[in-house]
């Protein structure tokens, strides 16, 4: 009722169901509340010490209710539950800060509203505390419970805590705060969250020594952002919001690098390993259709995920930022709320329709809530699928059911007579790599433990290549660019250096109208996922306002080769960057190492290289982190200034900007000794062959 004035035209059903989610959520706080309370019914003695416990519930209660009257305003004026920004605010001046809110808000009545509310919940919990108390009449001695029975008891509520604690009976990941994106309103699925855990979330993410030492950073801001910038930038860039955000620009796409495209389609390929891709050069046979597609695209052959789940492929794929270490589950964390420069930020503001195609379930990994909060509205998952010709129970349908729903999606998309973008997402090639019975493909043999997963990979390519044969024929086709990429690789017998290379060595197919004839069929610059939208919004428009931690990979500079910058998923601080034919590998707590690398092949240290090579790629890899996560944390990742929710686009017109003006070498570096050979679409590499 205080932000009422945000309700509008919104349904009672649909507040309903903001309440709903909303009692799932309070509960979880509930049940943490009660811990100590639970832990007290093994013991009588500890049982009767009602006056510590009601003190207990009385400080939890303050507290909750404090936090809620502070969420008011604040919601009021971030259209955000309590985050990371209260904790940015506590660092910031406080002398200003307590100035701010003097000034700017009512505190004497909210904190009289605040004293009101404790005085209230002492008055009760006084009240049943005394209901409760079990009496003793003329100093009868009163029988205690049998320790039995006190242990059925503590059981029955120690699950029933366990289960309200998680809140959800669903197998697999508990109540998240993607759970309470159910409906069409972003008002209600707001509603639905609650600020004591949003912000419990964010102070624990905050104070967590990894994240701090993050943020501190190894290089001074100032130098960290510019060799960013250096990294990322090109000539006809123009920088914009100088002062607020790091590589906010405009990006200029000549008229003869678009192409005559309407929609695009996004297919994100579960463990699809350019290990043991055809057109990548193995001769395993394990992806037949996708070689064959790869005949008539074009076909990125030096390029890598990100990460190596899936997760962190969704969010560097769709939404242009990378995976940073502290934040590779950054679609579960508080900070995944947060705008990005994504497909559904840029694509959703050009009145582009959508649809989000999943054989699995949408609470995994947060996905229905973080890409509904980036702009995306229809989504088709496991529950979607009426007689699927194959149910993993584990994760969900087919592969060909997928596509097969794909397909229908996509032709009703057509007809609606507006441009859209998909994203298709696979999960057959995923442990347990439960596929159909009679399988339409031949079983892999020959390659030990891997054939269970070489042929689930055979079963995706499969389902693939049946899902073009379709869209040949389909009307949406001729006006659509697919772009298929491998969310991540897997591990092989084969290691290449400490990061493990071929883990992260995944395709990227372009597959559109006049592709081949404006690209060519083959290219070899080196890049990463955060690059696709860039490259697809080059396709699309002459200026594309962004903010991408990556590039259009068609619209480089004649000599520029590329790079990527790579991260495994977990605890694990391990990263490196890739530029060419070379690769540094940054070990946690050890020195940086240089190294030539082959895919296909192989790689050799570079024992004679100069320091000062080794030390500004160090510095390259240690900028872009530490100035992708800063940004994160400041929540200045979007298209436009974080406003919250509101956001007035025509201030960016007066925003300050600059045409960028690159340094004589990128990221100020001498080039390598090797001659550089091939145009701007890169060097060609000799394949060899996979056994």
């Amino acid at each position: 009722m205080y932000n009422r004035e945000l309700i509008g035209d919104i349904a009672p059903l649909t507040l309903m169901t903001g309440f709903f989610n909303g009692v799932r959520f309070d509960v979880r706080v509930v049940a943490l509340v009660c811990v100590p309370l639970l832990l007290t019914i093994p013991s009588n003695s500890a049982m009767t010490a009602r006056r510590w416990q009601r003190l207990w519930l009385i400080f939890c209660s303050s507290l909750v209710i404090f936090l809620g009257i502070v969420e008011l305003d604040f919601y009021r004026e971030f259209h955000q539950r309590l985050n990371g920004l209260v904790l940015q605010y506590i660092r910031e001046d406080p002398a200003t800060v307590l100035n701010m809110l003097w000034h700017g808000f009512p505190v004497i009545k909210l904190l009289l509203a605040w004293g009101v509310g404790t005085y209230v919940m002492a008055l009760c919990l006084s009240a049943l505390d005394k209901k409760t108390r079990t009496v003793n009449p003329r100093n009868k001695p009163i029988s205690e419970p049998l320790w039995y029975t006190r242990l059925i008891v503590f059981v029955l509520l120690f699950l029933l805590s366990i289960t309200a604690g998680r809140g959800t009976l669903r197998q697999g990941p508990p109540l998240r705060w993607g759970d309470a994106f159910t409906t069409d309103s972003v008002f209600v699925n707001h509603l639905g969250l609650n600020g004591v855990l949003t912000l419990y979330t964010a102070i624990v993410n905050q104070m967590s020594d990894h994240r701090n030492n993050l943020v501190q950073g190894v290089l001074p801001e100032g130098q960290a952002l510019q060799l960013t910038r250096n990294l990322l930038m090109e000539e006809k860039d123009q920088l914009i919001d100088l002062d607020s955000a790091a590589i906010r620009r405009i990006s200029e796409s000549a008229d003869d690098l678009r192409l005559p495209i309407k929609n695009v389609v996004v297919i994100l390929m579960e463990s699809f390993a350019g290990r043991f891709v055809g057109a990548l050069g193995s001769k395993a046979d394990i992806t037949p259709n996708f070689d064959h597609l790869a005949s008539e695209g074009l076909l990125f052959k030096r390029f890598f995920s990100n990460g190596t789940h899936t997760h962190q492929g969704m969010f560097a794929t769709m939404t242009c930022f990378p995976n940073v270490p502290g934040f590779e589950y950054l679609m579960q964390t508080p900070e995944g709320g947060y705008q990005f420069s994504g497909l559904p930020q840029l694509l959703s503001r050009q009145n582009f329709d959508d649809v989000y195609v999943y054989n699995g379930d949408f609470a995994w990994d947060n996905q229905r809530g973080f890409f509904s909060n980036q702009g995306m509205n229809n989504f088709v998952g496991r529950d979607d699928f009426d007689n699927p010709v194959f149910s993993d129970p584990t994760w969900g349908v087919s592969d060909q059911d997928m596509f097969d729903r794909a397909h229908s999606e996509l032709l009703n998309l057509h007809k609606n007579k507006k441009p859209f973008y998909a994203l298709l997402q696979t999960l057959s090639n995923h442990t347990p790599y439960a596929l159909p019975k009679n399988l339409p493909m031949n079983k892999v043999i020959g390659y030990g433990t891997l054939n269970q997963h070489l042929t689930a990979m055979r079963y995706s390519d499969w389902a693939l290549g049946e899902f073009f044969e379709k869209a040949r024929k389909a009307p949406y086709f001729n006006d659509t660019l697919f772009v298929i990429v491998g969310d991540h690789g897997f591990g092989t017998p084969e290691q290449l250096t400490e990061i493990d290379l071929y883990r992260f060595h995944v395709p990227l197919l372009l597959v559109g109208p006049s592709v081949t004839e404006t690209f060519g069929n083959k290219n070899f610059i080196v890049g990463s996922q955060v690059d696709i939208v860039p490259t697809i919004m080059g396709r699309i428009s002459a200026n594309v306002q962004h903010q991408c931690w990556g590039r259009d990979l068609l619209n480089l500079s004649q000599h520029d080769q590329g790079f990527a910058i790579i991260k495994p998923s977990g605890g694990n601080q391990t990263s490196a960057i890739i530029e060419d034919d070379r690769i540094l590998v940054k070990p946690e707590g050890l020195p940086s190492k240089l190294y030539r690398y082959q895919l296909n092949g192989g790689v050799e240290r570079e024992v004679d290289v100069l320091p000062e090579v080794i030390e500004n790629m160090t510095n390259r890899l240690n900028a872009y982190f530490q100035t992708a996560t800063t940004s994160l944390l400041r929540n200045t990742t979007g298209i436009f200034p974080s406003m919250g929710n509101q956001v007035d686009i025509q201030t960016e017109a007066n925003s300050p900007s600059t045409r960028y003006a690159p340094p004589s070498f990128r990221g100020e570096y001498s080039p390598p000794e090797f001659p550089r050979i091939g145009s701007h679409l890169g060097a060609e590499q000799p394949e060899a062959e996979i056994p």
